[in-house]
């Protein structure tokens, strides 16, 4: 993907990542970095602290030094890009930031940081973006803020990389997961849910937490495109349109496209029902990259795709794991 911020969050909450620490917090709670959604505010609030922001802020610094809060990511993976979101924070943001990433499985204590964002200049009330170049692997990232002050979020976006024996002991799993890799690579439209919706763990909460596009007025129809960590052959496919009651497609299909570039059909055009976790065996090929067709467009809440990595998969995974590629996994 051109823009590094439509691959998905690793260091989400609602995937599984933690602020396992900060030297500071006296304004506002670390914690709310990694929370989903855009920064509110309300100018009315004023806690025992002061101000409340929906953000981390720490307080005035009266000493040399900086500020810093360390994020535990949900899903390790291959950081492509950093957002230092400073939303509403005007007259107390810092005005510059870095950002280091490190490899601590099993710990919350890392201790080699390599530098993804160099110390750099942010804007207050910003996205302020920055692309990574580095290939290796992530679990924790630090973020520190040049002296002190606001941050609404920290979003770290990537792609996941899943241990191959972990994914050894599943056995069949749904590779779509962004938690075992899976990754969107293409999508007609998005106007209402992005796709990376569809690949989220555990079941949508409500209609917001899935993927829809626009009414479509032409006689064509929405599509999303999902890769594999590595080539796979899939025995089942969940397409789940709970909450969508009244949007949810007519009919969809699934079509798989294998390593050397050739296409097989996975499940033909099919009549979907709303609000339902519709189940289909699907043939086992192995396949890189899976095709939801949706007829002529509506919403979803989920994909899975369940199935296991083919033994020339297995071993590209475990190379990556390793550190030997940093390429993008899967990708179009």
């Amino acid at each position: 993907m051109a823009d590094f911020r439509e691959l998905p969050d690793l260091a989400l909450r609602s995937l599984g990542g933690a602020v396992v620490h900060a030297n500071d917090d006296a304004f506002a709670a670390k914690e709310n970095l990694i929370t989903p959604g855009r920064p509110a505010f309300d100018p009315t609030t004023f806690g025992a602290q002061g101000k409340v922001y929906d953000g981390w802020e720490t307080r005035r610094r009266r000493e040399p030094g900086h500020d810093e809060a360390v994020v535990r990511l949900g899903v390790s993976g291959v950081v492509r890009g950093v957002v230092v979101d400073t939303a509403w924070f005007t007259g107390n943001y810092p005005p510059e930031v870095a950002v280091d990433g490190a490899v601590a499985d099993g710990t919350d204590d890392p201790v080699d940081w390599t530098p993804l964002v160099p110390r750099s200049p942010v804007a207050g009330d910003t996205e302020n973006a920055f692309a990574v170049e580095h290939p290796g692997r992530i679990t924790h990232v630090r973020l520190r803020i040049f002296p002190d002050g606001g941050v609404a979020r920290l979003r770290v976006h990537g792609e996941s990389l899943p241990d191959p024996e972990l994914l050894d002991l599943l056995g069949t799993t749904d590779l779509a997961a962004l938690v075992h890799g899976g990754r969107v690579v293409g999508c007609s439209n998005a106007f209402y849910g992005s796709p990376n919706n569809l690949l989220m763990p555990g079941p949508a909460r409500h209609m917001g937490e899935g993927w829809e596009n626009a009414r479509r007025r032409d006689d064509g129809n929405d599509w999303v495109e999902v890769a594999f960590v590595a080539e796979a052959a899939l025995v089942l496919a969940e397409l789940d349109t709970s909450w969508f009651l009244h949007n949810a497609p007519g009919w969809a299909g699934l079509t798989g496209r294998t390593a050397d570039g050739g296409t097989v059909e996975l499940l033909e055009r099919t009549p979907l029902r709303p609000d339902t976790r519709h189940r289909f065996r699907v043939p086992a090929t192995p396949v890189t990259h899976v095709r939801m067709d949706v007829h002529p467009d509506g919403g979803m809440a989920r994909l899975r795709l369940h199935g296991a990595l083919t033994p020339g998969g297995r071993a590209e995974l475990a190379a990556r794991w390793s550190g030997s590629s940093g390429k993008p996994h899967s990708g179009p």
